[in-house]
């Protein structure tokens, strides 16, 4: 019975065999599918070289330009002002910004002129009978002499007998005293030297003021300056003079300028050179932060291109028979966004956009605005 059983299933497994035999000899024979090539549709742009202006790329705060540091060169009490003396507050120039109690020294510079006029009243008998020709003019300058103004410039010594007896009767170093009395009384009041505004007020009226303190800072409001720093690559496109761009960071109001200075010596730090750029607006502030583009040199026969269109290794693609291919370049000048190239012939096709998973063979066709997709 065994047997039986055995050779009953060696039957099937040969008719098995036969059957699966002849499925893979039909299924060899059969011709393979054909896979429908895939045509992808991509920006392009037609190469057309001409001159580009490279734009140097800075920013930097705004600075105003003429700035000034008030320190009181002398000591006393802060009287009150026509203005108060606060940040914001405006100022003509010649205006009075601080005004110092001087009523002492005032009076030793009042003492001294009495002590001028007294000494050269006291000398007059001596000209009238030594010196009748020069008499006249020392008594004009008597009959001018005013205790409430400025002390006028004494008189021209037209001979050397009149300069030893007038500076042997100490009139001449008396006058010279008197003078830094009336330079030092000067400095109670400081004056605006411009128009401009208050930005800083460390004082205010009724302080005791001392000598070598600062007071505050004031500025004009008109002219501001921007420092940048610049690669010293562009160092020897830096021109003095030359129109600059400047824009802030929202890129919503645009401003121009122009460089003002150039430092002449690089920060071996940072290797990079220092430019100014001048720029005046009614709605500039200082402490404004702006980006500046200095124009650079003219590239002649390059054309601009977005910069993640560059491959690695210096090629860009293009577009020949409806497939890709690539062609090498020359880069010439890379910005944050762009890059400049040489060396890519007029009317030669290439990618406008970067296209995902691009490669050489790559079936494309360039996109046609009128051109409908299909469902």
């Amino acid at each position: 019975m065994r047997k039986i059983i055995l050779s009953f299933i060696g039957v099937l497994l040969i008719i098995a065999s036969f059957f699966l035999a002849k499925s893979l000899i039909a299924n060899k024979n059969k011709p393979k599918p054909i896979l429908e090539k895939v045509t992808k549709t991509v920006f392009t742009d037609t190469v057309k070289n001409g001159e580009v202006q490279i734009r140097i790329p800075a920013n930097g705060s705004l600075v105003a330009k003429r700035r000034v540091e008030i320190y009181s060169e002398v000591q006393g009490l802060f009287k009150m002002g026509n203005l108060l003396f606060k940040p914001g507050q405006k100022y003509g120039a010649g205006q009075s910004l601080i005004r110092i109690d001087a009523s002492e020294h005032y009076a030793s510079v009042q003492s001294s002129k009495s002590n001028l006029y007294n000494s050269i009243s006291a000398i007059m008998p001596d000209l009238r009978l030594d010196f009748p020709e020069v008499y006249q003019k020392w008594q004009n300058y008597l009959n001018a002499f005013d205790l409430n103004k400025t002390t006028p410039k004494l008189p021209e010594m037209s001979s050397e007998k009149e300069n030893y007896f007038i500076t042997g009767r100490g009139i001449v170093s008396n006058y010279y005293n008197l003078k830094n009395l009336e330079q030092r009384l000067s400095k109670y009041v400081i004056s605006a030297p411009f128009t401009g505004i208050l930005t800083e007020a460390l004082v205010t009226e009724g302080t005791l003021i001392r000598s070598g303190q600062k007071l505050g800072e004031f500025i004009d409001p008109t002219d501001y300056e921007m420092e940048v720093a610049i690669s010293k690559t562009y160092a020897n496109l830096l021109k003095v003079g030359e129109a600059v761009d400047l824009n802030n960071l929202n890129k919503t109001e645009t401003y121009k300028g122009k460089i003002s200075r150039v430092n002449g010596s690089i920060d071996q730090t940072t290797q990079t050179i220092t430019a100014y750029i001048d720029v005046k607006h009614e709605n500039l502030k200082e402490g404004i932060y702006l980006e500046a583009n200095i124009n650079g040199e003219i590239v002649k026969n390059a054309i601009e291109i977005d910069r993640n269109l560059l491959l690695e290794d210096q090629q860009v693609f293009v577009i020949k028979d409806g497939m890709l291919d690539t062609m090498p370049v020359t880069p010439v000048y890379f910005s944050e966004t762009k890059v400049v190239l040489k060396d890519l012939p007029n009317g030669a096709i290439i990618l406008k956009k970067p296209v995902p998973g691009a490669y050489v063979g790559m079936l494309v066709k360039p996109f046609q605005a009128n051109q409908t997709s299909k469902p």
